[in-house]
């Protein structure tokens, strides 16, 4: 089983910071383990952030994530971004 590299978390960081054209910060300063949104990480994200980073996910990774629900766990945060392509990877091998 593969593990969350920080090469992949990183990855994901560039990704949301290109998709929502944030500049200022840097992606070391966002923490994988806290919330994206609510204030608690370096990111100041809102719902419609959401919807571009899940679109942006699906067209990076070329996968697809239909369930609101799933899609509202899958972007909590970095890790938990991380470990879903993880999952989503392993599931195709």
């Amino acid at each position: 089983m593969n593990k969350v590299t920080e090469e992949l978390r990183t990855e994901i960081k560039n990704l949301i910071m290109e998709t929502l054209g944030i500049s200022g910060i840097r992606p070391e300063e966002i923490d994988n383990a806290k919330p994206l949104f609510g204030g608690e990480n370096a990111l100041t994200l809102d719902s419609v952030d959401a919807l571009e980073i899940i679109m942006a996910i699906q067209r990076k990774y070329n996968l697809r994530i239909a369930d609101q629900n799933l899609a509202r766990s899958v972007i909590q945060s970095i890790d938990s971004i991380a470990e879903f392509l993880i999952a989503e990877r392993e599931k195709t091998v």
